[in-house]
């Protein structure tokens, strides 16, 4: 057993953080779309599956439930993030914010 679990957590985060903002960079159409459509598909997931360990006890790692935490949360923020940094104004209505 290792003596730092939080390591591959915080791998996994630096590496996401890294892919979002390239795809920011480069293809901020998916860049949008990813930030959107992650964490209203991993949100569901991790509740139901928190509900399923709250009713009945299993042998899932607690670490699957960190690691669907941060792949939720690290989409908006790298989408926050890069909008601080490149000074964009968004508005989430007609995707205006794409056009820059």
């Amino acid at each position: 057993m290792s003596k730092n679990i939080w390591i591959p957590a915080l791998e996994i985060f630096l590496v996401e953080v890294f892919i979002l903002m390239l795809m920011w960079l480069f293809a901020p159409f998916w860049a949008s779309l990813f930030t959107f459509i992650i964490p209203l598909i991993g949100l569901p997931i991790l509740l139901i599956a928190l509900i399923a360990e709250w009713l009945e006890r299993t042998r899932i790692s607690r670490m699957y439930f960190v690691l669907m935490l941060i792949s939720i949360l690290v989409p908006p923020l790298v989408a926050v993030l890069y909008s601080l940094l490149s000074g964009n104004e968004w508005n989430f209505i007609n995707f205006e914010w794409l056009s820059n």
